[in-house]
């Protein structure tokens, strides 16, 4: 992505924040990322557990301390890449990861991305992004999916005063995501972690 392709009013905000390694890298030296929650996220586990198939091409954006990783490995799973923009925590991952052959770790922005997925998990990236960038989100996640590849994960229910994170609703992402991906499940998350409950909602977006 180009910064001509991000909307004027969040060029300025994208440089501060998200495109700017600094900015991250110094979130996660001082372990200040409250939205961590120390392991995989239960229902992201009990979606894991439902995949039959353990060669899909399985691709975590933003993926943070990668407990989602782990536990695919943990099951099996056989090509998982993961990318963050921080280099201390993609170290950090390196060492964590070692020798695995299993995963592909990236140091990188995410838009820049090139690759080809069956399956894209949403794990707090998505609320990390200023809401100016959510569109180039769905582009780039329809652009690295196969056909009828799918988005499944977690997106806040609710709002927060300022970000990130950055909160909406299941009316603003059906509206974003209506023309790009067919839904196959969005409702309220049932088996949310306690810190998250009843302000998260589950996903499984199919690409059009």
């Amino acid at each position: 992505m180009t910064l001509a392709s991000i909307p004027h009013a969040s060029v300025k905000q994208y440089h501060k924040m998200e495109n700017n390694k600094d900015f991250w890298n110094s979130q996660y030296l001082a372990n200040t990322l409250g939205w961590d929650l120390g392991t995989i996220s239960p229902p992201l586990k009990s979606y894991i557990d439902t995949l039959q198939d353990k060669n899909i091409r399985i691709l975590i954006p933003g993926c943070g301390n990668s407990h989602e990783a782990e536990y695919l490995l943990e099951q099996g799973f056989t090509n998982i890449t993961i990318i963050d923009i921080a280099p201390s925590l993609v170290e950090k991952l390196k060492t964590k990861f070692k020798n695995n052959l299993n995963i592909t770790i990236v140091l990188g922005d995410f838009f820049e991305h090139q690759g080809e997925y069956d399956l894209i998990l949403e794990q707090t990236f998505f609320c990390a992004l200023p809401p100016a960038m959510r569109e180039n989100y769905v582009s780039k996640m329809h652009q690295l999916l196969i056909n009828e590849g799918i988005i499944a994960g977690l997106l806040f229910n609710r709002t927060f005063e300022s970000g990130p994170p950055f909160g909406g609703s299941q009316e603003e992402y059906e509206i974003l995501f209506k023309d790009s991906f067919h839904f196959l499940k969005i409702k309220v998350c049932q088996n949310s972690a306690s810190p998250r409950a009843g302000t998260e909602l589950w996903i499984e977006f199919q690409k059009k």
